[in-house]
């Protein structure tokens, strides 16, 4: 596992010139066969007097292992040939692109009868003063009793039931009963001002197949 300063965080997510790019990479990741989305729903809201973007799927869900890998940096998705070691990381594409929508997001993901809750935010970093990327994970257990803390300290959910009341939004949207759900918010400015210019046409896009909006998205892009 690399050590990453937090500044990496905002220059990673430079990759994305525009914020649709970043959707796109978002809309991928559910799309990816090991995630196996069917639906996939996209939304804009206020929280908190925040205002927030929702990414969310029917798909698999994670455990806890495989959200540490998406979080965190340093893990490949490609084996390692004659010694040297791809340059690709697994879940860069959900570190880019959260990152270039807002500061913060916060990720929950029901898989069978796990529940998994994992903060990558900035704002924690800087008022934490860490030097290196820090990711609180957290599953219903002792261990995890400081990453819990720090997630209701420093996210836009300040209780164990409102943490709980989001896997109740996967459980009656995805039939399976597994999935995940993504809250980003501190958002870039440009990113709420293309959001409420381009809400209404997007809105209706988003009720179209997962694989016909990822196709449109990176031929305009040229993801």
């Amino acid at each position: 596992l690399l050590k990453v300063s937090p500044r990496y965080l905002h220059t990673n997510s430079t990759s994305h010139t525009w914020p649709f790019s970043a959707i796109a990479e978002l809309i991928d990741n559910a799309y990816d066969p090991d995630v196996s989305a069917k639906q996939l729903w996209i939304n804009k809201t206020e929280m908190k007097d925040q205002h927030c973007l929702i990414f969310m799927d029917n798909g698999k869900g994670m455990d806890y292992n495989t959200m540490h890998h998406m979080l965190s940096f340093g893990f490949s998705d490609k084996k390692t040939v004659r010694g040297h070691a791809p340059v690709g990381l697994y879940g860069n594409g959900f570190k880019s692109g959260s990152m270039r929508l807002g500061k913060d997001a916060i990720v929950f993901s029901k898989k069978a009868n796990t529940m998994c809750v994992g903060l990558l935010s900035q704002t924690y970093l800087e008022k934490t003063g860490a030097q290196n990327v820090i990711v609180p994970i957290v599953i219903d257990t002792p261990e995890h009793a400081e990453s819990l803390h720090d997630i209701l300290k420093y996210s836009l959910f300040n209780t164990k039931e409102e943490l709980l009341s989001e896997f109740s939004v996967i459980e009656g949207l995805c039939a399976g009963s597994s999935g995940t759900r993504i809250i980003i918010w501190n958002l870039r400015r440009y990113v709420y001002s293309a959001f409420r210019k381009y809400s209404d046409a997007f809105a209706f896009s988003i009720l179209l197949c997962c694989s016909w909006i990822l196709k449109l998205l990176k031929l305009i892009f040229f993801l």
